[in-house]
């Protein structure tokens, strides 16, 4: 099979239904691919899937265990594995969704000889960062590139755009229901955030010209103070909400709160302490590498908020 009829052989995307999967079905469609499968288990967020996009095959699977799910690896030329579990309190939902079902999706792939993969991992690999989701992607992204598949990893850092079901999308929409912002401590930590928007076009620059055998750290290329970033949202959603600092304690307390009455909240201790840790990750210059154009930051901002169809559609949790 050449390379233009592998491109648009059948794309398989587990954990599709999530803010990458969405997005890039939708950066996918308009780019001309077509035979697009969605595997995931998010039965709320399949359902937004297949109203937007009806012509494609989205099918309910649970990816932690063996199923007929499977067959749907049969002739297809590219994976794009999303599947992640981000947050939650306890660890058994992170090796369910970021171990167990990559071994199965590996499984998939080698049995029926899909011949390229794109793997989403995540900058947290290579971060202080101490938590369930860091431990299990690593150990996620091990098995993959010890899998002996044809791939190219890609470890994005914090994301945002349509869909955004957690980040910057649930604190855009807590802005505009509260009179009070609560920043942690001083709110001078530093983000790279990356617009999902530019990373669906990194994948599809993969797809296109099979980059395989290495491994990306794609980072936003701009840096900003969360706090700062928090005025760039309130202003673009035109919140009338006070941003207020609070000591870091304190905060980290009503979180831990929070998760005893919430089983998924939105936002973890875990991840506050991701937030402060300091990490600064590694910019390369993937505008050239993939042969796209970065969106600037308060463009993309808008774009997130400001789209006609996509700003007004939230995932669950």
């Amino acid at each position: 099979m050449d390379l233009k009829s592998q491109i648009l052989t059948k794309i398989i995307l587990p954990g599709g239904a999530g803010l990458v999967g969405q997005n890039l079905v939708a950066h996918l469609k308009r780019n001309g691919f077509k035979n697009l499968v969605v595997l995931d288990k998010h039965r709320s967020n399949l359902e937004i899937l297949r109203e937007l996009h009806p012509d494609i095959i989205v099918e309910y699977a649970d990816l932690c265990i063996h199923g007929p799910w499977k067959r749907h690896f049969e002739n297809a030329g590219t994976v794009v594995m999303l599947q992640a579990q981000i947050g939650g309190p306890t660890l058994e939902p992170f090796i369910r969704n970021n171990v167990d079902s990559t071994r199965q999706v590996l499984d998939a792939i080698k049995h029926y000889k899909v011949p390229y993969t794109v793997h989403i991992s995540s900058s947290v690999v290579a971060s202080v960062a101490d938590d369930h989701y860091t431990h299990t992607k690593r150990e996620q992204e091990k098995l993959v590139l010890e899998s002996g598949i044809n791939c190219v990893v890609l470890r994005p850092t914090l994301m945002f755009g349509w869909f955004d079901r957690k980040h910057l999308g649930w604190l855009s929409r807590f802005m505009q229901k509260i009179p009070i912002f609560p920043i942690p401590g001083h709110g001078r930590y530093m983000r790279q955030p990356l617009y999902v928007g530019d990373f669906c076009k990194i994948i599809i620059s993969c797809m296109e010209n099979r980059i395989q055998g290495k491994t990306f750290n794609i980072s936003g290329l701009e840096r900003i103070d969360y706090i700062d970033l928090i005025r760039l949202i309130k202003k673009c959603v035109d919140s009338n909400c006070l941003i207020l600092k609070i000591p870091y304690n304190l905060f980290y307390g009503l979180l831990k709160i929070w998760a005893i009455f919430d089983s998924n909240p939105p936002f973890t201790a875990d991840q506050l302490k991701a937030l402060t840790a300091g990490d600064e990750f590694e910019r390369i210059d993937w505008p050239t590498l993939f042969n796209i154009k970065a969106t600037p930051l308060p463009e993309a901002i808008h774009e997130t908020f400001n789209d006609s169809i996509y700003s007004k559609v939230a995932l669950e949790f």
